[in-house]
């Protein structure tokens, strides 16, 4: 049954003239900063602060802070499978794929897939599924295979050939911590990656990537004012190289400052006990315009598209394929 459901990636240069395609996730968060009568001054500013934050952590011969410079590619991911006797195809996920380009020795450096993560399937999960729960009398707010399928379809993807064809390292998804947990500094400590603080209540958001093979662990790395979530399989202070983190880092710690400034913009660093808020008014807006209402809204508008267009008319294909699939074992 595995072998029925494929994948098809397509790529897209996120530069000053990205403009999202029809078939873009429209809550992709790159996709919301490339609307509007600014999009373009949008998007300089939010490719300059990936630059020079990127230059500001590798600073080692880089003495005019302008050696590196950060390209983004949007990888999209669409799932084809066969139903009803005809072949169906159904836009699955988008994630950020980084490259590095050293203007010293003119070479390219492959950065980390993943880092900003946007799934259909995802906004159907929280924004549809569970909502409707919480409706039913006595209904559990959270049922025990939450996000099962989705899941399962994030694995069998990168254990696909697509994926393996294109990418020859786990991916690393890079979000911001949870406004509804607490976060302790811990004495660990990475020269890229920073301070190391940890959690020990499991947010619902971590559960979730938990069933995509992922497992988290949180970093305020240098210069920066709050820890970052960063989710990954295999050895995240091993596997990537240091201008591999950075470009991570660099890249998700500007969108986490335009998106959510109350907390990464904050003027005032985390403190060894750490709540994220919000609420906050202790912070800068950056200069990159971003409607974090719009958003939302459209969270739930793309969750019901995959409800009516993806899991209700193929509800049994997927029960059988999600029931049959084996997590393969890396």
């Amino acid at each position: 049954m595995a072998n029925e459901f494929t994948f098809r990636i397509s790529t897209t240069r996120f530069d000053d003239g990205y403009t999202p395609s029809e078939s873009s996730r429209a809550t992709t968060n790159f996709a919301n900063l490339a609307r509007g009568e600014r999009r373009q001054e949008n998007l300089r500013n939010a490719l300059t602060m990936i630059d020079r934050r990127f230059n500001d952590l590798a600073h080692w011969d880089n003495p005019d802070g302008d050696r590196y410079r950060v390209e983004l590619d949007i990888v999209s991911v669409t799932l084809q499978f066969e139903a009803e006797g005809a072949d169906q195809e159904f836009p699955l996920l988008e994630v950020l794929d980084v490259g590095i380009v050293d203007h010293l020795t003119g070479r390219r450096h492959q950065g980390i897939v993943g880092n900003n993560f946007s799934s259909y399937v995802r906004d159907f999960d929280f924004s549809v599924l569970l909502p409707s729960l919480a409706e039913g009398a006595g209904a559990p707010a959270v049922p025990d295979d939450f996000g099962d399928l989705h899941g399962k379809l994030f694995q069998h993807f990168l254990a696909s050939d697509a994926y393996r064809d294109r990418y020859p390292m786990t991916p690393v998804i890079c979000i911001s911590v949870s406004t509804s947990r607490t976060y302790h500094r811990t004495a660990n400590a990475h020269p890229i990656l920073g301070v190391e603080y940890e959690q020990g209540d499991p947010s619902l958001t971590d559960s979730y990537f938990g069933r995509m093979g992922l497992q988290v662990r949180y970093f305020m790395p240098p210069g920066a004012v709050a820890p970052l979530a960063f989710y990954f399989s295999g050895d995240l202070l091993g596997d990537y190289t240091n201008l591999q983190l950075i470009g991570t880092i660099a890249t998700m710690e500007t969108f986490q400052k335009i998106y959510r400034p109350e907390i990464y913009n904050a003027n005032s660093a985390a403190a060894n006990v750490y709540r994220p808020s919000l609420t906050s008014q202790d912070f800068s807006r950056t200069q990159v315009a971003y409607d974090r209402e719009e958003r939302n809204r459209l969270a739930l508008t793309q969750g019901r598209f995959t409800e009516e267009h993806f899991v209700n008319p193929h509800r049994e294909v997927l029960a059988t394929w999600a029931a049959d699939y084996a997590v393969p074992t890396r």
